[in-house]
Formats: C-alpha cells, structure tokens, sequence
C-alpha cells in the first residue's frame, strides 16, 4: 500500500515531467536508426521513472563490453541531461519533509539514467534485486 501511495505522489509531482523528458529523447534517438537501442532505452526508463517505487534495476548477466561503450554514447547524448533533470528534480523535492523519500529515489534514478544499457529494470521481490541488496 506504501509503494501505491508514493508511485502516486511521485507521478504527480516529478514522474511525469521526467517520463516526458525520457519519451522525447527516446523519439530523437529514433529517428536514426542506429540510435534506436538508445531510444528504447529511454522508453524503458520512461516506464521505470514513471512508476518507481517496487521495482530496481539491475545488471544484466550478459551485459558486456558493447553494453560498456553504448553507456559512453548513452552519457553524451542523454543520459547527463537526465541525470542532471534528476538531480534538480530531486533537490527539489528533498525541501520538504514529505518529499524526502521522493527525492531519494530521484537520485537512485539519477545513477540509472547515468547507464541503463546492460541493466533489467525488476521487482524489489525479484531473486536478482534480492541478492543485490
């Protein structure tokens, strides 16, 4: 019931505006084709930054050396950006009691907007995201 409540909040007060920024980058990205695994990329993180809270990501067994250089190409094209919207957005929000929580989880997805590529975006019960913790 807790996650409901703060996927809720956080979708009215950050996760929309930032789901927006990731669904315009990622239809830059596709526009070229070769940049269309970076366009998904951005659409999967509109979803994840659009509904937060019970879910993570983590690293992909066989995320690689292409995943490596594709989040060097990621950082310069959007991921800075993202990240920096992150961390205004997360700033924000931590200047409210309430918002603390919100802008917590702004910064942990911050460090996801950094590198996505090479991770699955799971639930918090997943066996991957439980033996991470």
């Amino acid at each position: 019931m807790l996650k409901l409540v703060l996927n809720i909040v956080w979708l009215v007060l950050a996760g929309f505006w930032l789901a927006v920024g990731y669904l315009l980058a990622g239809v830059l990205m596709c526009i070229l084709i070769i940049t269309i695994p970076f366009g998904v990329a951005s659409f999967r993180l509109a979803a994840y930054t659009l509904w937060p809270f019970g879910r993570t990501l983590v690293p992909r067994e066989d995320a690689g050396a292409p995943s490596f250089i594709a989040n060097v190409l990621w950082f310069l094209l959007a991921g800075l950006w993202m990240a920096i919207a992150h961390v205004v957005s997360g700033i924000a929000l931590c200047l409210t009691i309430v918002g603390i929580p919100l802008g917590l989880a702004d910064f942990k997805i911050a460090l996801a907007a950094l590198a996505p590529l090479g991770k699955d975006i799971v639930s918090t019960d997943d066996p991957r995201a439980v033996a991470l913790r």
